[in-house]
């Protein structure tokens, strides 16, 4: 037989919800807020069928730059060709969350380093701007009885 070209064609696997996460969709989900210019990743949830994304859009991040009551405008870099097309795909809230990329320790680390750079600059002492190798910590075990000359021997 022919296989089907639909929307929602070869998605067995894509928009099948997790383990005990089955049923309807939790309060939460309604209560989270979205700002214009937030990050998010869309993630279609089959149980609310209304605004879901295409399959091509599941598993994306994007930045949210329209927000309505019960659904956000996101855009999407898609590539087309030899080019990025930007996408605005407008989506109901149970599609998308709010992404985690920007909470990860090397953007700590950035933010750490930029605002060292920026005290530096107003500074005028000379500093390193670079983190410098720390001394390992020595640690000396004491034997018991004294001198650590090793075990005795039975008499």
């Amino acid at each position: 037989m022919p296989h089907s070209f639909g929307l929602r064609a070869r998605t067995r696997h894509m928009f099948k919800r997790d383990f005990k996460t089955k049923g309807s969709i939790p309060l939460s989900t309604y209560l989270k807020i979205y700002r214009v210019g937030d990050i998010v990743d869309i993630k279609a949830n089959a149980a609310q069928q209304k605004g879901m994304p295409h399959k091509y859009y599941h598993g994306r991040t994007g930045i949210v730059y329209n927000v309505t009551p019960s659904s956000v405008g996101v855009i999407v870099y898609k590539v087309v060709g030899n080019r990025y097309m930007e996408k605005r795909v407008n989506l109901r809230i149970e599609h998308v969350k709010h992404s985690k990329c920007r909470d990860g320790p090397s953007l700590s680390l950035s933010l750490g380093h930029d605002l060292e750079s920026l005290l530096l600059t107003r500074t005028p002492s000379r500093a390193r701007p670079r983190r410098l190798p720390q001394p390992r910590q020595v640690q000396r075990r004491e034997e018991e009885g004294g001198q650590g000359q090793g075990r005795a021997r039975p008499a």
